[in-house]
């Protein structure tokens, strides 16, 4: 696993989403797996991109996405 740990200012960059976001994303668990290292919260690269890997999508509406093929590309 590599040592690179991330600040929520530079995860979020990572992302393209706004600090505020994964501030709240974090208390509400919708967003990514983070560590809490005393009173510090880092983010792994790895985990960020599963996270972001997760959200692929192939349609608008839950039921008509087909989730292998988002699987299968990021695979290829």
């Amino acid at each position: 696993m590599s040592s690179e740990k991330l600040a929520t200012k530079d995860a979020a960059e990572y992302l393209g989403l706004s600090v505020s976001w994964l501030n709240k994303s974090r208390m509400n668990g919708s967003g990514p797996t983070y560590l809490k290292l005393g009173g510090s919260v880092r983010y792994l690269p790895a985990d960020l991109d599963d996270w972001m890997n997760g959200k692929r999508r192939t349609a608008i509406y839950d039921f008509a996405n087909d989730n292998e093929r988002p699987a299968q590309q990021g695979a290829a």
